[in-house]
């Protein structure tokens, strides 16, 4: 399987915020959507960054409220790991383990094309078994 089988199921669509943006609208961004991270964007193509809840949470921790105020710059991870459509997904699901991170944008000649979460990697895996199980039933009960 590809990643290009998960966006295809799941689209293309991505949540952009600005790297000037404040922390504060960050939140209320991944709020709105209800989503753990965005990617930062000058322009919603090129990717300059991501950041996460988690990236907030270790903020405030560090340097405490004053976080809300300063740019999404300030605490985004700017050396991001993207892969292609082409890319396999048992890749992708090691890169996410091995790197500890849940959210990896998929990247065209130098474009945002989407993003994968590892609970779009999950979903995936259970339909696999779901799909598996249901065909080993039918095999059992002389169905197939």
């Amino acid at each position: 399987m590809r990643i290009s089988d998960i966006l295809r199921v799941k689209g293309g669509q991505v949540v952009t915020v600005n790297p000037d943006a404040t922390t504060e609208r960050l939140l209320a961004v991944l709020a709105e959507h209800r989503i753990g991270a965005a990617v930062v964007s000058r322009d919603g193509v090129v990717v300059d960054g991501i950041v996460s809840e988690r990236d907030v949470v270790r903020a405030l921790a560090a340097r405490g409220a004053a976080v809300l105020t300063e740019p999404v710059s300030a605490i985004a991870t700017t050396q991001v790991r993207t892969v292609t459509p082409d890319s396999r997904l048992e890749d992708v699901e090691r890169l996410m383990t091995e790197r500890r991170f849940r959210h990896v944008p998929v990247v065209v000649d130098g474009v945002l094309r989407g993003v994968v979460s590892i609970g779009d990697v999950v979903k995936n895996r259970i339909d696999e078994l779901e799909t598996e199980r249901s065909e080993l039933a039918g095999y059992i009960t002389g169905e197939r």
